[in-house]
């Protein structure tokens, strides 16, 4: 077989883009990268001087026409976690539309206009999105898996939490592919028992493999009409009807709660950190400490709201300073910065106390030493590239899976 032509959107500062190409099996021909929250687009400089300007756009995807966009075998990316509903449809027209500026409704025009469609997708989100919004608990995935379903896709996804795999992050995020109907995967996932292929037969399955002894399956079909599905899904209910794995097919769900089963090499905090000097500001000043102290620990207290209305606030301690023989936490997009945080991961040294380095949280992505490292980018920014961005071990190893499992099918198919 031959490579894989790549389009990548939401690239952000290229984690798709690295594991994938890693594996010699695909190659990026197009990507997008547009911040709509800032003038200056940081993400986007330091995709381009990592992996040249040609053939990468910055510019509203909304805004960016079909035609602009190569033929492509696989549409990647991580788009952003937003309000999926669907606002209404239009008569005499090609497609739905959905609340504007909701990028999702951005991926479903490219697949709705190319006259030749990407055969696989590959997209990845925040775990939230199996379960939002809070008044129809799983009606934003629904819509997604009924509007793919309408353009001739199977999905298939996971929850993945790279630390249970090894990696060093406690990092749960949903990633999902889709198979358009000419491609062998989407024949084999029509002629194979769904609780067989979620559990031994997926791509998922051979890079991320689970405790096969599971077997409370949920079944149920999707709505065909998007805006009723929209405007009706999970009403009644508490719970999201969507486990943490499944596939979909002609609108028809198959969901289950999977279990990971690895028992490899395990990376924790202690091992990305970086030898020898560290500069002397992200030591923790004694000073700040107590404030440190107060934000990580146990609080139950009455606070007060800016209009004088008292209430109770309570939370748990965390962990402070960070375990080192153990992965570590989320990273969020607020890390950078001296000032005090609850969330901002903080570990014991020789020398003190001290926060992460940005080539430390690079290591925790998976990225590159420095691939963030840029004249002009200061460490805050980079802290808040890796509190968006993905592990990219898990993109590797799921396009590994995807590309081995395409070529073993196609071999089937010629033989």
């Amino acid at each position: 077989m031959q490579q894989l032509k790549v389009c990548e959107l939401f690239a952000g500062v290229g984690g798709f883009r690295l594991g994938l190409e890693s594996t010699g099996y695909y190659q990026v021909v197009w990507s997008n990268q547009w911040e709509p929250s800032t003038k200056m687009q940081h993400a986007s400089l330091v995709y381009e001087a990592r992996f040249g300007a040609e053939n990468h756009s910055n510019a509203n995807i909304e805004n960016v026409k079909t035609e602009e966009i190569p033929d492509h075998d696989i549409l990647v990316g991580g788009f952003p976690c937003q309000d999926y509903s669907v606002a209404t449809s239009l008569k005499n027209s090609k497609g739905l539309i959905g609340k504007k500026g909701v990028l999702w409704w951005s991926i479903h025009r490219i697949l709705s206009e190319k006259k030749i469609k990407p055969k696989y997708l590959f997209l990845e989100n925040v775990d939230r999105l199996l379960k939002s919004p809070s008044s129809q608990r799983g009606r934003d995935f629904a819509v997604m898996l009924r509007s793919l379903s309408d353009l001739g896709y199977a999905i298939e996804w996971r929850v993945i939490n790279a630390a249970e795999y090894g990696m060093p992050q406690r990092r749960r995020r949903i990633f999902f592919l889709a198979y358009s109907k000419d491609t062998p995967v989407y024949q084999k996932l029509t002629e194979t028992l769904p609780l067989d292929w979620i559990l031994k037969k997926s791509t998922f399955c051979n890079a991320f493999p689970v405790d096969e002894s599971t077997q409370n399956l949920v079944e149920f079909d999707l709505e065909e009409d998007l805006v009723k599905l929209s405007k009706n899904f999970n009403k009644e209910q508490n719970l999201s009807p969507f486990l943490n794995t499944g596939m979909c097919i002609d609108g028809k769900v198959s969901t289950l709660k999977t279990v990971p089963a690895y028992s490899g090499k395990r990376t924790v905090l202690s091992n990305v950190l970086k030898k020898g000097p560290v500069p002397s500001e992200y030591y923790i000043d004694g000073n700040d400490l107590p404030k440190w102290e107060y934000l990580k620990g146990a609080k139950k207290e009455i606070r007060k709201t800016s209009t004088g209305f008292e209430y109770n606030y309570s939370e748990g301690s965390m962990v402070f300073p960070d375990a080192l023989n153990q992965p570590s936490r989320t990273i969020i997009t607020g890390e950078g910065g001296k000032s005090p945080s609850r969330f901002k991961h903080v570990v014991q040294t020789s020398k003190g106390l001290r926060r992460l380095l940005p080539v430390e949280l690079e290591r925790l992505n998976m990225f590159p030493d420095n691939h963030t490292q840029l004249e002009g980018i200061s460490d805050a920014k980079r802290a808040f590239f890796m509190g968006n961005a993905l592990v990219v071990g898990i993109v590797e190893k799921i396009g590994d899976s995807l590309f081995q499992k395409i070529a073993e099918l196609e071999k089937q198919l010629q033989s």
